[in-house]
Parts: structure tokens; C-alpha cells; sequence
């Protein structure tokens, strides 16, 4: 199976970001993906849009037994986080640091006006890969104001595609060792093509309002990137 990437980095200024840059994502609770931009089939990836729109309740409907998720790179391994969970991606911009902060917490970044603090999510969950990735061909996933009592972007490799999978397809047995403490809410199973051959590739699919909670207190604490939306 083909693999739809998202939109690669072009050339852009330094520490601006224009519209064409930025994919928008609608907000919680909106409701399925027109099916141009996601394909209502389970497991099936979406094109890379610029610009997705909400579809109607009768879609909703139709999606009820099935996830959306955005797809996205950790090192080696492939991660997913909920949808609606998402405000927009955006593409890598410089990243002013602060001082006194722990690794985990990169800097802050002007979106458009907004402060807002960037997480690297991979040292966050200390993950490792084993090739050394470029910093600037990383993504920035902003997230909905409304998870977070501040403003925060994940910085993560590579956003691959958004993707809606049957919840059938989800292993949730990984979520219930120490389910107080633990971030995975299940292992998605993709089905790929490898040589003729149908395989599953194991996608994890993670809480990041959890994994989360901690880091966004901090920030609230100290007063950089706070959402002070009502």
C-alpha cells in the first residue's frame, strides 16, 4: 500500500510561518472529515490536505465504531494521537529557548501572535531512535486549547498522515497494566503490503492529555504559553 505523506517542508523565513504552512484541523467534537480527506474505509490514510473541513452528522454516524487519528513519527517507531485532540500542524519554525527549563520543554514559539511552548515529545518519553534526524524537518503539532490549560505544541519527527481506522483494529490489552499510570490507550493494528504480502504494523496509539498533565501544570506554574482564552 502507498503511503500518502504529509505536505513536505519547503523553504520558508525564519520564524514565520504564512496560511500555506500551517494544516488546519477542526475543532473537538466537530465530527468526521469530509470523506475527500479521509477515506471512510477503516485503516485507510488520508490524502495530506492543507485545509480539512467538517462533515455532517449523518457522517458522524456513519464513523461512530471508527477512530481518527493523526500518524506520526518517534524515532523509529510509529505514534497516533486523537484527532480532535489536535488544532493544526505546523511545519518548523526557530524555537526561542528559555532558561532554567527541563529538556523535555524545548522553548516557545510565536504562532500568529500566541506564545505558545513547544514539547520534544521524544525526550519527554525518552525514546531513542537509532539514526540522528534533523531538527529542522521535524513537525510541530499544536493542540486544542481545550485539552490544555495552556498553549503547547509537540515537536515529533515526522506527521504522516491523518488516518481512520474500525476500533475492531485496536488493542487496548496494552492500556490496562497500571492503567493509572500508563499513556497507551491501545496498539492500532495497520495493515500494509510488504512484498505481496498483507502484514500489520503496530501503530500506538497514546493519551496525550495524560501524558501531558504534568508538563501543562508546570507551564501554567511558571506562566509562559498560558491560555488565557475564557
Amino acid at each position: 500500500m502507498s503511503q500518502k505523506r504529509w505536505p513536505s517542508s519547503g523553504s520558508e523565513e525564519e520564524g514565520h510561518m504564512n496560511d500555506e504552512q500551517i494544516i488546519h484541523v477542526p475543532p473537538s467534537g466537530s465530527g468526521a472529515f469530509h470523506p475527500t480527506h479521509v477515506d471512510s474505509q477503516a485503516g485507510t490514510e488520508a490524502g495530506a490536505p492543507h485545509n480539512l473541513h467538517a462533515a455532517s452528522s449523518e457522517g458522524v454516524q456513519k464513523l461512530s465504531d471508527n477512530i481518527q487519528v493523526v500518524e506520526f513519527l518517534l524515532g523509529d517507531e510509529h505514534f497516533a494521537i486523537d484527532l480532535f485532540e489536535v488544532r493544526e500542524v505546523v511545519e518548523y519554525t526557530r524555537i526561542t529557548h528559555l532558561p532554567d527549563t527541563p529538556p523535555h520543554i524545548r522553548g516557545i514559539i510565536d504562532l500568529r501572535g500566541e506564545i505558545t511552548t513547544i514539547i520534544d515529545l521524544k525526550n519527554l518519553m525518552h525514546i531513542h531512535g537509532e539514526k540522528k534526524t534533523d531538527e529542522s524537518t521535524s513537525r510541530i503539532i499544536v493542540l486544542d486549547d481545550r485539552i490544555t490549560k495552556s498553549k503547547i505544541g509537540i515537536m515529533v519527527d515526522d506527521v504522516l498522515s491523518v488516518s481512520t481506522f474500525s476500533r475492531k483494529e485496536v488493542d487496548t490489552s496494552a492500556a490496562s497494566v497500571n492503567r493509572e499510570q500508563n499513556n497507551i490507550i491501545g496498539i492500532i493494528r495497520k495493515k500494509i503490503r510488504i512484498k505481496d504480502k498483507d502484514v500489520n504494523e503496530l501503530i500506538i496509539w497514546i493519551d496525550i492529555q495524560r501524558l501531558l498533565k504534568d508538563v501543562d501544570q508546570e507551564i501554567l506554574k511558571e506562566g509562559y504559553g498560558e491560555n488565557t482564552e475564557a
